[in-house]
């Protein structure tokens, strides 16, 4: 045996001891941090540094936030928040004489702001600002009076109503041009949905992660048609704290792809891809880190059946909190800090040659319980 085999053999014994070692104080520390949560915090400051960027980003998101109380910022999620809760307040059974007693000024602070923000390219939109104003005017007709509520009914009776455009209705049709103000009602429940069980169930069948497609563009009115869909989803205080972001163009698309490890072998053939980008901006602390993933993951869903319904197929793949692939996704689609991909979604024609995953899934016994704690 010549040196260079001896050492090389030491320092291949003394590399597996030193991962065994180091794997056996790991599982003691992970023990102590169960129990433990200052430990468990200690554990990921120094021994495990996975959280580092959603710790980073959750901060930016509280800074953007708190920057957004700037006369020139976007105050868009937090006019969303403040209206809906307004909303609650006005739907509640039985609805209370006084209510959002600690939050109205705030509210009535950012209706103000955005509107006085109109065509100077405000970020507002004109259908949130229609929403917002007949929330409000329906709040401060049916509050009782306090002082604080008093003051901004006062203040809101002087301000002029903005002169929205009557004709524009929205692309998914919720629009006071059908003539009903945006405030909450009563829903006519006198006939069944268009669309029953069974073929909701079809559909449901239907739709598969398709990997192979057509090679031909997909027309961007059914991707758009989709997100109207989508945009209906359940968001929690309607913040909807996400973007779809779509790429067609072949060499973008060319870029954008193989950023999720999980498409290799197939990304060459996707006629476009979706990144689904959530944005921590739209929250005050790290309470609600999480409602990015939930609220963009209930959208994407609907976005898949509506483009399904398109005669559009999707795929949606993972992606994995990874620092290089963060790091290169940063660099291609210029993320800033508080921006997440949630995950990313191939979309276009399916190939009728290309096969399918059956994907057995779990039968209903195991997937719902009643009355188990």
């Amino acid at each position: 045996m010549t040196i260079l085999d001896f050492w090389s053999r030491l320092t291949a014994a003394l590399a597996r001891r030193l991962r065994w070692a180091w794997n056996w104080c790991d599982r003691q520390l992970t023990r102590l941090g169960v129990y433990s949560p200052v430990f468990a915090s200690f554990y990921y400051a120094l021994f495990n540094r996975s959280f580092d960027r959603e710790h980073r980003a959750v901060l930016k998101g509280r800074l953007v936030h708190a920057q957004s109380q700037d006369e020139t910022a976007d105050t868009s999620s937090v006019l969303r928040r403040g209206i809906h809760r307004l909303e609650k307040g006005i739907l509640s059974k039985p609805r209370r004489d006084i209510f959002a007693v600690h939050y109205i000024r705030e509210t009535v602070d950012f209706y103000e702001r955005a509107v006085q923000a109109r065509g100077n390219g405000a970020l507002v939109p004109d259908e949130e600002l229609e929403w917002a104003h007949d929330v409000l005017e329906k709040y401060f007709a049916i509050t009782g009076s306090h002082p604080r509520i008093d003051e901004q009914r006062e203040r809101f009776a002087k301000m002029p109503t903005p002169s929205f455009q009557k004709n524009a209705v929205r692309e998914n049709g919720r629009s006071r041009a059908n003539g009903r103000p945006k405030r909450p009602y009563t829903r006519d429940l006198s006939e069944p949905p268009s669309v029953d069980y069974e073929d909701l169930l079809e559909l449901s069948k239907r739709r598969r992660s398709v990997r192979w497609f057509r090679q031909e563009p997909v027309p961007r009115e059914r991707i758009r048609k989709a997100v109207d869909v989508a945009s209906l989803s359940p968001s929690a205080c309607n913040r909807q704290p996400f973007e779809f972001r779509v790429f067609d163009d072949p060499e973008l698309v060319e870029k954008v792809a193989p950023l999720p490890p999980g498409t290799k072998g197939f990304a060459h053939n996707f006629p476009a891809i979706i990144v689904l980008v959530g944005e921590l901006r739209n929250y005050y602390g790290e309470r609600d880190r999480h409602l990015i993933y939930i609220d963009a993951s209930l959208a994407a869903m609907s976005f898949v059946y509506a483009a399904e319904s398109l005669g559009l197929s999707t795929c949606c793949i993972n992606w994995p909190d990874i620092e290089k692939y963060e790091q290169e996704a940063d660099a291609v689609l210029g993320l800033e800090p508080d921006q997440r991909p949630v995950m990313f979604m191939a979309v276009g024609y399916p190939d009728p040659d290309g096969m399918v995953a059956y994907s057995q899934k779990k039968p209903n016994r195991q997937m719902c319980t009643f009355n188990e704690l």
